[in-house]
Formats: C-alpha cells, structure tokens, sequence
C-alpha cells in the first residue's frame, strides 16, 4: 500500500482539456464476464469510501500505447498504423491474464495483469507498428506495467479507509482470454475516461 496521501487523479494533464479527445490502444474488457464478476466484487467493497469513482463494466481497460490527441494528427497516419498493427498482431497469440489483488496507487485502485510477458509483447508490436510510420514512437518504452483500475481518487484523502475497505472483500482471481487490441478515441470530461472504438486488431498465432 502507498503510505502518501491519496491524490485527485482528475488534474488536467498537459494538453487535456474540457472535449478534447485523444488516440490510444488499450485492451478492454466488454465480454469478460470474469472480470466484471471481480470488479462487482470490489465495487461493491468500495463503495463507501468517499472520495472514489469507481469504474463501471463497460469502461474497464488495460492503457496500451497511447499516439497522441486527434485534432493534431493525420488521420492517414493513423490508418497507416492501424494496418502495421494489424500485421503484426497477427502474429501474437491469443493469451490469458489473471486479475486479483488489486493494490492502492497514489490516484487509483489497481489490478496488475499477470502474467505481464505477452502484455508487453503486444505493446511492443504495436510500438513497432508506430514506428514503421513515424520517426518516433511517443511515450517511453520502459516503466510499463500492465494494469487495471478499479477506482480512481477524485480527492486528497488517506490511504488507510481504502486498504481497509480492500480487506473485506473476498473474491477469486478472475482469468480472462485476451483476443484483439482496440484503437479507441478517449475522453475524460466526466471523472472517468470513456471512449469510442476507433480499429480493432486481432490477435493471432
């Protein structure tokens, strides 16, 4: 558990705004009822901690590879890496993550995805796409780690009513079958980050 004090996640972060909407690959979870079996478990812990906004079903996701805000790229670019991905999607096989434990994140509640070898190596894929159109793939290469939250703080607030509330649930891991990559168009004007899909890469192997 983090020992600092729990931070609003909602601050604008250089270049968001009120509207603005932004091209990223996540994984998503619309059909793993396994998951969403997990997540009802822990929302349900949660839900009288104040100072939480706790993640519905439909927008649970795994952050991949983000590309950058849609009013300034080309959208040929964006085709263009959508077919790379693709291509090179193909070639990795479909795989299971497992989801337990979440943990406590100065912003957010979190599941780490286990195991996170085949994660990466779809990131990877995708940033190699990224790069056989573009000079430089955005965002770092290292420092990933997979993961899916739960809840997000919207205030300054201890971490403590948090762990505490984690400590009642009792719930089995939840496994579920990761199929295709999701280009998504994502916004975050209200507390939570919703998107619409853009492409769709399967995954193949």
């Amino acid at each position: 558990m983090t020992e600092e004090p729990m931070a609003d996640h909602w601050w604008w972060r250089p270049g968001w705004r009120q509207g603005r909407r932004f091209y990223t690959w996540h994984l998503t979870f619309d059909h793993a009822h396994d998951v969403h079996r997990l997540a009802r478990r822990y929302r349900d812990g949660l839900a009288r901690v104040k100072g939480l906004d706790l993640v519905p079903d439909r927008w649970l996701h795994l952050t991949m590879q983000g590309l950058g805000f849609v009013d300034e790229l080309a959208e040929v670019d964006v085709r263009a890496i959508v077919d790379a991905a693709r291509a090179r999607l193909a070639t990795v096989p479909p795989f299971t993550i497992t989801l337990d434990r979440p943990r406590i994140t100065p912003e957010a509640i979190r599941w780490e995805a286990h195991p996170q070898q085949p994660v990466v190596a779809v990131r990877n894929a995708i940033r190699d796409a990224i790069a056989s159109v573009w000079p430089a793939v955005p965002e770092p290469a290292e420092a990933f780690a997979g993961h899916v939250t739960i809840a997000y703080s919207n205030a300054q607030r201890p971490p403590q009513p948090v762990a505490d509330a984690l400590d009642t649930v009792q719930a089995v891991p939840a496994l579920t079958l990761v199929r295709k990559a999701e280009l998504i168009v994502l916004g975050r004007d209200r507390r939570m980050y919703e998107w619409e899909e853009y492409a769709t890469a399967p995954l193949g192997g």
